[in-house]
Protein backbone atom coordinates (compact mmCIF):
# COMPACT_ATOMS: atom_id res chain seq x y z
CA UNK A 1 0.00 0.00 0.00
CA UNK A 2 2.71 2.48 0.64
CA UNK A 3 4.47 1.84 -2.30
CA UNK A 4 1.56 2.73 -4.14
CA UNK A 5 0.71 5.91 -2.63
CA UNK A 6 3.98 6.63 -3.39
CA UNK A 7 4.07 6.10 -7.05
CA UNK A 8 0.75 8.27 -7.41
CA UNK A 9 2.41 11.17 -5.12
CA UNK A 10 5.59 10.93 -7.74
CA UNK A 11 2.50 11.13 -10.80
CA UNK A 12 0.91 13.71 -9.26
CA UNK A 13 3.85 16.02 -8.66
CA UNK A 14 5.60 15.01 -12.44
CA UNK A 15 2.04 16.17 -13.86
CA UNK A 16 1.93 19.65 -11.66
CA UNK A 17 5.30 19.87 -13.17
CA UNK A 18 4.25 19.64 -16.82
CA UNK A 19 1.40 22.12 -15.67
CA UNK A 20 3.51 24.69 -14.61
CA UNK A 21 5.37 24.54 -17.54
CA UNK A 22 3.32 24.27 -20.31
CA UNK A 23 1.16 26.98 -18.62
CA UNK A 24 3.68 29.50 -18.16
CA UNK A 25 5.19 28.98 -21.80
CA UNK A 26 1.50 29.16 -23.32
CA UNK A 27 0.72 32.09 -21.90
CA UNK A 28 4.05 33.72 -23.12
CA UNK A 29 4.33 32.82 -26.33
CA UNK A 30 0.85 33.29 -27.39
CA UNK A 31 0.27 36.76 -29.28
CA UNK A 32 -0.23 40.12 -27.49
CA UNK A 33 1.28 42.52 -25.38
CA UNK A 34 0.38 43.33 -21.93
CA UNK A 35 2.32 46.18 -21.75
CA UNK A 36 0.97 47.66 -24.88
CA UNK A 37 -2.66 47.16 -23.15
CA UNK A 38 -1.89 48.83 -19.79
CA UNK A 39 -0.41 51.62 -21.64
CA UNK A 40 -3.36 52.09 -24.05
CA UNK A 41 -4.29 52.57 -27.74
CA UNK A 42 -2.40 55.69 -28.15
CA UNK A 43 0.35 54.87 -25.96
CA UNK A 44 4.09 56.05 -27.32
CA UNK A 45 6.77 52.88 -27.92
CA UNK A 46 9.14 54.71 -24.79
CA UNK A 47 5.89 54.31 -22.89
CA UNK A 48 5.45 50.79 -23.70
CA UNK A 49 8.74 50.18 -23.59
CA UNK A 50 9.60 51.51 -19.49
CA UNK A 51 6.64 49.14 -18.74
CA UNK A 52 7.77 46.24 -20.28
CA UNK A 53 11.19 46.95 -18.18
CA UNK A 54 8.54 47.15 -14.98
CA UNK A 55 6.64 44.13 -15.39
CA UNK A 56 10.09 42.39 -15.86
CA UNK A 57 9.16 41.47 -19.31
CA UNK A 58 12.40 41.80 -21.17
CA UNK A 59 13.63 39.62 -19.42
CA UNK A 60 14.56 36.06 -21.17
CA UNK A 61 11.87 33.60 -20.86
CA UNK A 62 13.78 31.10 -18.90
CA UNK A 63 14.98 33.58 -16.27
CA UNK A 64 10.77 34.50 -16.32
CA UNK A 65 10.07 31.21 -15.54
CA UNK A 66 12.87 30.43 -12.93
CA UNK A 67 11.60 33.83 -10.94
CA UNK A 68 8.15 32.53 -11.35
CA UNK A 69 8.66 29.34 -10.18
CA UNK A 70 10.86 30.58 -7.26
CA UNK A 71 8.04 32.71 -6.01
CA UNK A 72 5.39 29.99 -6.68
CA UNK A 73 6.66 27.68 -4.34
CA UNK A 74 6.89 30.26 -2.07
CA UNK A 75 3.69 30.67 -2.01
CA UNK A 76 3.70 34.30 -3.97
CA UNK A 77 1.70 34.14 -7.41
CA UNK A 78 2.53 37.73 -8.16
CA UNK A 79 0.76 40.80 -8.47
CA UNK A 80 -1.66 41.82 -10.80
CA UNK A 81 -0.40 43.99 -14.01
CA UNK A 82 -3.56 45.96 -14.06
CA UNK A 83 -5.07 46.16 -10.53
CA UNK A 84 -1.51 46.17 -8.42
CA UNK A 85 -3.12 43.52 -5.98
CA UNK A 86 -1.83 40.12 -4.76
CA UNK A 87 -2.61 37.64 -7.04
CA UNK A 88 -3.89 35.52 -4.05
CA UNK A 89 -5.51 38.23 -2.84
CA UNK A 90 -7.99 38.56 -6.04
CA UNK A 91 -8.36 34.94 -6.25
CA UNK A 92 -9.85 34.87 -2.81
CA UNK A 93 -12.34 37.35 -2.99
CA UNK A 94 -13.67 35.27 -5.95
CA UNK A 95 -13.59 31.69 -3.82
CA UNK A 96 -17.18 32.19 -2.34
CA UNK A 97 -19.37 31.95 -5.41
CA UNK A 98 -17.38 29.46 -7.24
CA UNK A 99 -16.47 27.29 -4.33
CA UNK A 100 -20.44 27.25 -3.45
CA UNK A 101 -21.56 26.89 -6.83
CA UNK A 102 -18.89 24.26 -7.16
CA UNK A 103 -19.76 21.88 -4.13
CA UNK A 104 -23.58 21.88 -4.39
CA UNK A 105 -23.16 21.01 -8.04
CA UNK A 106 -21.05 17.96 -7.41
CA UNK A 107 -23.05 16.80 -4.22
CA UNK A 108 -26.35 17.27 -6.32
CA UNK A 109 -24.73 15.93 -9.61
CA UNK A 110 -23.56 12.58 -7.32
CA UNK A 111 -27.04 12.30 -6.01
CA UNK A 112 -29.51 12.71 -8.46
CA UNK A 113 -26.62 10.94 -11.55
CA UNK A 114 -26.02 7.67 -8.86
CA UNK A 115 -29.59 7.09 -8.27
CA UNK A 116 -31.07 7.80 -11.64
CA UNK A 117 -27.90 5.04 -13.10
CA UNK A 118 -28.88 2.29 -10.22
CA UNK A 119 -32.98 2.72 -10.77
CA UNK A 120 -32.10 2.32 -14.86
CA UNK A 121 -30.31 -0.53 -14.51
CA UNK A 122 -32.80 -1.80 -12.19
CA UNK A 123 -35.10 -1.47 -14.32
CA UNK A 124 -33.25 -2.36 -17.82
CA UNK A 125 -35.57 -2.04 -20.87
CA UNK A 126 -38.63 -0.94 -18.65
CA UNK A 127 -40.38 2.45 -18.71
CA UNK A 128 -38.33 3.98 -16.29
CA UNK A 129 -34.78 3.01 -17.68
CA UNK A 130 -36.71 4.68 -21.36
CA UNK A 131 -37.20 7.36 -19.65
CA UNK A 132 -33.96 8.03 -17.53
CA UNK A 133 -31.74 6.95 -20.41
CA UNK A 134 -33.91 10.19 -22.78
CA UNK A 135 -32.93 12.54 -19.95
CA UNK A 136 -29.24 11.47 -19.53
CA UNK A 137 -29.03 12.24 -23.33
CA UNK A 138 -30.79 15.42 -23.48
CA UNK A 139 -28.78 16.62 -20.59
CA UNK A 140 -25.21 15.97 -21.94
CA UNK A 141 -26.46 16.81 -25.27
CA UNK A 142 -27.88 20.75 -24.32
CA UNK A 143 -25.24 22.92 -23.58
CA UNK A 144 -24.95 24.56 -20.37
CA UNK A 145 -25.24 28.58 -21.60
CA UNK A 146 -28.81 27.07 -23.01
CA UNK A 147 -29.73 25.63 -20.36
CA UNK A 148 -29.53 28.54 -17.81
CA UNK A 149 -30.86 31.11 -20.44
CA UNK A 150 -33.86 28.54 -20.03
CA UNK A 151 -34.14 28.47 -16.55
CA UNK A 152 -33.61 31.99 -16.10
CA UNK A 153 -36.41 32.78 -18.39
CA UNK A 154 -38.65 30.35 -16.75
CA UNK A 155 -38.06 30.79 -13.16
CA UNK A 156 -36.77 34.11 -12.96
CA UNK A 157 -39.34 35.58 -15.95
CA UNK A 158 -41.86 33.56 -16.47
CA UNK A 159 -42.89 32.67 -12.99
CA UNK A 160 -41.10 35.04 -10.75
CA UNK A 161 -39.91 32.13 -8.19
CA UNK A 162 -36.11 32.90 -8.51
CA UNK A 163 -33.65 36.03 -9.12
CA UNK A 164 -32.19 36.54 -12.39
CA UNK A 165 -28.89 37.07 -11.91
CA UNK A 166 -26.20 37.85 -9.18
CA UNK A 167 -25.17 36.35 -5.80
CA UNK A 168 -25.72 37.37 -2.33
CA UNK A 169 -22.73 35.79 0.28
CA UNK A 170 -23.67 33.65 3.27
CA UNK A 171 -22.77 36.41 5.51
CA UNK A 172 -26.10 37.96 4.35
CA UNK A 173 -28.03 34.56 5.81
CA UNK A 174 -28.24 30.82 4.20
CA UNK A 175 -31.44 31.88 2.71
CA UNK A 176 -30.80 34.65 0.16
CA UNK A 177 -27.60 32.74 -0.37
CA UNK A 178 -29.27 29.46 -1.34
CA UNK A 179 -31.90 31.03 -3.22
CA UNK A 180 -29.61 32.69 -5.49
CA UNK A 181 -27.67 29.45 -6.01
CA UNK A 182 -30.52 27.38 -7.48
CA UNK A 183 -30.63 28.44 -10.80
CA UNK A 184 -26.78 28.31 -11.96
CA UNK A 185 -25.93 24.89 -9.79
CA UNK A 186 -29.56 23.32 -11.78
CA UNK A 187 -27.73 24.40 -15.24
CA UNK A 188 -24.26 23.11 -14.01
CA UNK A 189 -25.17 20.52 -12.61
CA UNK A 190 -27.39 18.93 -15.97
CA UNK A 191 -24.83 17.64 -18.00
CA UNK A 192 -22.88 15.75 -14.73
CA UNK A 193 -26.22 14.51 -13.59
CA UNK A 194 -26.76 12.77 -16.94
CA UNK A 195 -22.98 12.26 -17.22
CA UNK A 196 -22.82 10.26 -14.14
CA UNK A 197 -26.08 8.39 -14.71
CA UNK A 198 -24.96 7.04 -17.73
CA UNK A 199 -21.96 5.26 -16.60
CA UNK A 200 -23.60 3.82 -13.36
CA UNK A 201 -26.46 1.95 -15.89
CA UNK A 202 -23.98 0.67 -17.89
CA UNK A 203 -21.67 -0.52 -15.10
CA UNK A 204 -24.47 -1.92 -13.08
CA UNK A 205 -25.85 -3.66 -15.82
CA UNK A 206 -22.18 -5.45 -16.68
CA UNK A 207 -22.20 -6.39 -12.29
CA UNK A 208 -26.01 -7.53 -12.48
CA UNK A 209 -25.15 -9.75 -15.29
CA UNK A 210 -22.61 -12.08 -12.98
CA UNK A 211 -23.32 -15.25 -12.20
CA UNK A 212 -23.22 -14.37 -8.20
CA UNK A 213 -25.89 -11.69 -8.57
CA UNK A 214 -28.28 -14.86 -10.12
CA UNK A 215 -26.88 -16.90 -7.24
CA UNK A 216 -27.92 -14.23 -5.08
CA UNK A 217 -31.19 -13.88 -6.55
CA UNK A 218 -31.59 -17.58 -6.22
CA UNK A 219 -30.84 -17.26 -1.98
CA UNK A 220 -33.55 -14.85 -1.66
CA UNK A 221 -31.63 -11.68 -1.38
CA UNK A 222 -33.80 -8.50 -1.21
CA UNK A 223 -33.43 -5.92 -3.86
CA UNK A 224 -32.12 -3.25 -1.75
CA UNK A 225 -28.93 -5.76 -0.85
CA UNK A 226 -28.57 -7.13 -4.34
CA UNK A 227 -28.39 -3.68 -5.70
CA UNK A 228 -26.35 -1.63 -2.90
CA UNK A 229 -24.29 -4.09 -1.24
CA UNK A 230 -23.22 -6.47 -4.12
CA UNK A 231 -23.74 -4.48 -7.15
CA UNK A 232 -22.96 -0.97 -6.62
CA UNK A 233 -19.95 -1.81 -4.26
CA UNK A 234 -18.45 -3.84 -7.36
CA UNK A 235 -19.47 -1.66 -9.90
CA UNK A 236 -17.74 1.43 -7.94
CA UNK A 237 -14.51 1.55 -9.92
CA UNK A 238 -15.90 3.35 -12.95
CA UNK A 239 -17.99 5.49 -10.62
CA UNK A 240 -15.80 6.67 -9.15
CA UNK A 241 -13.73 7.40 -12.08
CA UNK A 242 -16.62 9.04 -14.07
CA UNK A 243 -16.88 11.24 -10.76
CA UNK A 244 -13.10 12.13 -10.81
CA UNK A 245 -13.59 13.22 -14.30
CA UNK A 246 -16.48 15.22 -13.50
CA UNK A 247 -14.32 17.61 -11.49
CA UNK A 248 -12.44 18.48 -15.41
CA UNK A 249 -15.02 19.60 -16.69
CA UNK A 250 -16.14 21.51 -13.89
CA UNK A 251 -13.88 24.37 -13.89
CA UNK A 252 -15.15 25.14 -17.65
CA UNK A 253 -18.76 24.91 -16.81
CA UNK A 254 -18.07 26.98 -13.83
CA UNK A 255 -16.73 29.68 -15.97
CA UNK A 256 -19.70 29.76 -18.61
CA UNK A 257 -22.22 29.77 -15.77
CA UNK A 258 -20.90 32.64 -13.75
CA UNK A 259 -20.56 34.92 -16.82
CA UNK A 260 -25.03 34.00 -17.76
CA UNK A 261 -25.99 34.11 -13.96
CA UNK A 262 -23.21 37.21 -13.94
CA UNK A 263 -22.15 35.79 -10.34
CA UNK A 264 -18.40 37.13 -9.31
CA UNK A 265 -16.30 34.37 -9.32
CA UNK A 266 -13.37 32.39 -9.96
CA UNK A 267 -14.62 31.99 -13.50
CA UNK A 268 -15.75 35.59 -14.29
CA UNK A 269 -11.55 36.35 -13.26
CA UNK A 270 -10.25 34.49 -15.85
CA UNK A 271 -12.63 35.86 -18.28
CA UNK A 272 -11.47 39.28 -17.24
CA UNK A 273 -7.72 38.44 -17.00
CA UNK A 274 -7.50 36.78 -20.26
CA UNK A 275 -9.12 39.75 -21.69
CA UNK A 276 -6.94 42.13 -20.22
CA UNK A 277 -3.48 39.88 -21.03
CA UNK A 278 -3.14 39.92 -16.98
CA UNK A 279 -0.61 36.64 -16.70
CA UNK A 280 -0.59 36.49 -13.12
CA UNK A 281 -3.84 36.02 -12.21
CA UNK A 282 -4.59 33.33 -15.30
CA UNK A 283 -1.32 31.58 -13.95
CA UNK A 284 -2.42 31.43 -10.59
CA UNK A 285 -6.19 29.91 -11.05
CA UNK A 286 -4.51 27.60 -13.61
CA UNK A 287 -2.14 26.60 -11.33
CA UNK A 288 -4.42 26.55 -8.64
CA UNK A 289 -7.09 24.95 -9.99
CA UNK A 290 -4.38 22.10 -11.40
CA UNK A 291 -3.42 21.42 -7.98
CA UNK A 292 -6.81 20.54 -7.21
CA UNK A 293 -7.74 18.92 -10.03
CA UNK A 294 -4.52 16.35 -9.56
CA UNK A 295 -5.40 16.19 -5.50
CA UNK A 296 -9.09 14.86 -6.33
CA UNK A 297 -7.80 12.46 -8.68
CA UNK A 298 -5.26 11.54 -6.20
CA UNK A 299 -7.99 11.15 -3.76
CA UNK A 300 -9.73 8.86 -6.72
CA UNK A 301 -7.18 6.39 -7.35
CA UNK A 302 -6.61 5.64 -3.55
CA UNK A 303 -10.02 5.22 -2.98
CA UNK A 304 -10.27 2.41 -4.98
CA UNK A 305 -8.36 0.64 -3.08
CA UNK A 306 -11.43 0.50 -0.91
CA UNK A 307 -13.80 -0.68 -3.27
CA UNK A 308 -11.47 -3.23 -4.69
CA UNK A 309 -8.05 -3.95 -2.98
CA UNK A 310 -6.87 -5.82 -5.92
CA UNK A 311 -5.94 -2.52 -7.56
CA UNK A 312 -2.91 -1.83 -5.54
CA UNK A 313 -1.49 -5.16 -6.78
Amino acid sequence: MAAYILRRLVSAIAVMAMVGIFVFLLLRLAPGDPAAIIAGDKAAPQVIAAIRQQLGLNEPIPVQFVHWLFSVLGGDFGTSLFSRRPVLELISLRLEPTISISILTIILSVTIGVTFGILAAWRAGGPVDRILTAFATLGFSVPVFVVGFFLIYLFAIRIHWLPVQGYVSIDNGPGPWFVHLILPTLALSLPYIAFIARVTRASMLAVLSEDYMRTAAAKGASSYAMLFHHALKNAGVPILTVIGISFAYLISGVVITETVFNVPGIGRLVVDALNNRDYPIIQGVLILVSGLYVLINLVVDLSYNLVDPRIRY
